[in-house]
């Protein structure tokens, strides 16, 4: 299986479990490693889950995190498997759930391989884990840009909340997808080579919650302005992204955009959606551009956007 982009974030996450360890013998705990089958819910119906997968403990039917046994310790590192096709695989990365026998709250998080490209540069803010600590009160956070407003982009991340006992149950779960997708394409009318006078196109989605709960999956926070880059294709003729992958939104957000051309004029669109972005939805947009890059006139957009039935906006440049 390819590298992962993803594997970035549960790298990371490994770094921020506090270091606090509970020193009880093994030997002296009835320990088991439950076998694992995950599966992936989309809108098209479950396939096997292939990805990275974190497992979090918790105490029965709570928020508060129990821990993991590693190097015959109760310590804060969660499990964390590499998954392929609803099963683990043999890997020097995976850390194994061990954990007395008995009834467990477990939460999971995952990472799943795409197949098709998406952005290169996603990040979040992690949780932080402690023995006896609330994981309703962590959560997952946008990462803000470097002297800037606006936010970076975030994983594909999928999640599920699963009561079992260790002992006689295995973890098998219906992973749900908590954050939505989006991809933008820029053309000419005519199909033809963009200006090579633009230098640059950044997109901007506002409205994005600021966080996920870390227990339930569900947006809160803030609401935020998300941007990113267009890349130029090979031929010249189209700048689009990989799928970008955003918290929800709270209601419908505006959709901005920010041509940067070589002169140093900077053209800019704005276009509410008529729908807001939701948690295992993907957005198209497909936007048609006109000559504007040339000198300080005026240019039409036509965007067409598959969740609003193909509408045609024409929109004029006014800044």
């Amino acid at each position: 299986m390819k590298k992962l982009a993803l594997l970035a974030l549960v790298a990371a996450l490994a770094t921020s479990c506090s270091d606090d360890e509970t020193s009880i013998p093994q030997e002296d705990l009835q320990l088991a490693t439950p076998a694992l089958h995950m599966r992936v819910s989309t809108a098209s119906g479950e396939s096997p889950f292939t990805g990275v997968l974190t497992v979090m403990p918790c105490q029965p039917e709570s928020s508060i995190y129990f821990g993991n046994y590693v190097n015959h310790r109760l310590t804060p590192f969660y499990g964390y498997y590499m998954v392929k096709d609803g099963e683990f695989y043999e890997s020097s990365s995976n850390r194994e759930l061990l954990l007395p026998m008995g009834d467990y709250n477990m939460i999971y998080w995952g990472t799943p391989k795409y197949e098709e490209p998406i952005y290169s540069n996603p990040a979040v803010r992690e949780p932080s884990y402690s023995i006896g600590g609330d994981l309703s009160q962590q959560a997952f956070s946008l990462l803000k840009m470097s002297n800037d407003t606006t936010y970076y982009p975030v994983y594909d991340l999928v999640h599920a909340v699963q009561n079992v006992n260790i002992g006689t149950d295995e973890l098998v779960a219906s992973l749900q997808r908590v954050v939505a997708g989006i991809k933008v394409s820029v053309k000419n009318q005519e199909g033809s080579a963009l200006s090579s006078n633009i230098e640059s196109v950044v997109i901007g989605i506002t409205g994005i919650a600021r966080e996920l709960d870390f227990y339930t999956g569900q947006p809160q926070g803030d609401a935020c302005t998300v941007a990113f880059p267009l890349v130029r294709s090979v031929d010249g003729t189209e700048m689009t992204n990989g799928t970008v992958m955003l918290f929800p939104s709270y209601g419908n957000p505006e959709f901005q955009m920010s041509i940067k051309l070589k002169n140093g004029t900077v053209k800019h669109f704005k276009q509410t959606l008529k729908s807001p972005l939701v948690a295992n939805t993907k957005l198209t947009l497909n936007l048609t551009v006109g000559d504007i890059f040339t000198g300080d006139v005026s240019g039409d957009f036509t965007m067409e956007d598959w969740k609003e039935d193909n509408e045609n906006i024409d929109v004029p440049i006014i800044e």
